[in-house]
């Protein structure tokens, strides 16, 4: 119910104000079927977390988004603490941390905090939130959506493909490392980008995946 709870979360976080998601795009990102999604969704309306709109989909209610926010808190610490402290690759963390998380109490979720630095993002740059549940705001943009010759910041990568983020490291695109979007063929062709000395291309839907901003709004997080 709480990775639910998370991902509906999630979904809203990247629609600027809407707080709706359809229930077709929460099955895709668990990766289960409609009639699943529906008898949760039904779970957790009858417990107060979700509420429904017809014609606009579902949104958390105020104890949704708590029980939510914990549980994000939760997975991309313990996704940090792997990553810095147990040297894991980017691409490995998500699957490890979503069997991890049940387990681990709070008292152990600070401790990796600490050990990790007090982190302000995790691997994926995507912001965690405080221990009272208040999520930081992230300004930022797809990469596909920005202007050429410009100098940018990765700032989130937003997929959870072990194969997509690897090869995104290869290219050193991650969070935190600054690069220069040269061009960007037109029709949705592939994206040139400069990365100190290194000359890179990258197709537009790998690019779409990839949000980005000034080195002063990264730093804001």
């Amino acid at each position: 119910m709480k990775e639910y709870l998370a991902e509906t979360y999630r979904i809203a976080y990247y629609q600027d104000g809407n707080p709706y998601v359809s229930t077709s795009a929460l099955a895709q990102v668990m990766g289960v079927s409609a009639p699943a999604v529906t008898r949760m969704v039904q779970r957790l309306k009858d417990g107060r977390y979700l509420e429904h709109q017809p014609y606009q989909g579902i949104a958390l209610t105020p104890e949704g988004e708590r029980q939510a926010l914990t549980s994000i808190r939760r997975h991309r610490l313990v996704e940090r603490f792997l990553v810095d402290i147990m040297r894991y690759g980017w691409h490995e963390v998500h699957e490890t941390a979503d069997e991890l998380e049940p387990a681990v109490s709070d008292v152990v979720v600070n401790r990796m905090e600490k050990l990790a630095g007090y982190p302000r993002r995790c691997p994926h740059g995507e912001p965690i939130p405080s221990a009272d549940g208040v999520m930081p705001r992230v300004h930022d943009s797809p990469l596909t959506e920005v202007e050429s010759e410009e100098e940018y910041v990765v700032s989130r990568a937003n997929t959870h493909d072990a194969q997509k983020l690897e090869y995104l490291g290869s290219l050193g695109l991650k969070p935190g490392v600054p690069f220069r979007l040269l061009e960007q063929a037109p029709f949705e062709g592939p994206l040139q980008l400069a990365l100190g000395d290194q000359r890179h291309f990258i197709g537009f839907a790998l690019a779409g995946m990839l949000r980005v901003c000034s080195q002063a709004e990264f730093d804001q997080v």
